[in-house]
């Protein structure tokens, strides 16, 4: 009960403050995010990361595949499957 009650008083919170800050500044924020995103450095980093971290779990998923239940590690292979050739948000492929 006190998770739901600390959720919904943030949730509240968060309403009243953006409440205030108006449209245009939502506006504002949601330029410079888009901004920061379309970036080719940014990009780039992300996208690195990402590789790097797919990496280091498909890593750790064939040291420790084998300890897991049985219905995990199907699951882990079918999601690996269905990602196989698919493109991220980035437009970069996830390899």
């Amino acid at each position: 009960m006190r998770y739901r009650l600390t959720f919904i008083t943030g949730a509240a919170v968060g309403y009243v403050l953006g409440a205030r800050a108006g449209r245009e500044r939502y506006e504002e924020l949601r330029k410079g995010a888009r901004r920061i995103a379309q970036n080719p450095a940014v990009r780039n980093t992300a996208e690195t990361a990402a590789v790097n971290g797919r990496a280091l779990a498909s890593r750790a998923f064939d040291r420790v595949g084998e300890r897991l239940p049985g219905s995990v590690t199907h699951r882990i292979r079918s999601l690996r499957e269905r990602r196989a050739g698919d493109e991220d948000d980035w437009g970069t492929s996830n390899t």
